[in-house]
């Protein structure tokens, strides 16, 4: 393994791109990245952040046994 990488790296592969959709189209996510970068984080921190989140609201749909629904406009 690299220098600075850790982890799962088949699983940050899978989550990279959803995560970038995620912060420019989820407002939730999008007000996530955007206070982490106004703490002075770096982007791919914030990102990384993103993706974590993604996982985490994964596992709660599937635990409940629920299908994402989008906010309404």
């Amino acid at each position: 393994m690299e220098e600075g990488q850790a982890g799962r790296a088949a699983i940050r592969y899978a989550l990279y791109m959803p995560a970038i959709v995620a912060m420019r189209f989820n407002p939730d996510l999008k007000c996530v990245y955007d206070r982490l970068i106004a703490k002075g984080k770096h982007a791919k921190i914030a990102i990384t952040a993103i993706m974590r989140k993604l996982v985490v609201l994964a596992n709660a749909l599937l635990r409940k046994n629920c299908v994402w629904t989008p906010k309404a406009a």
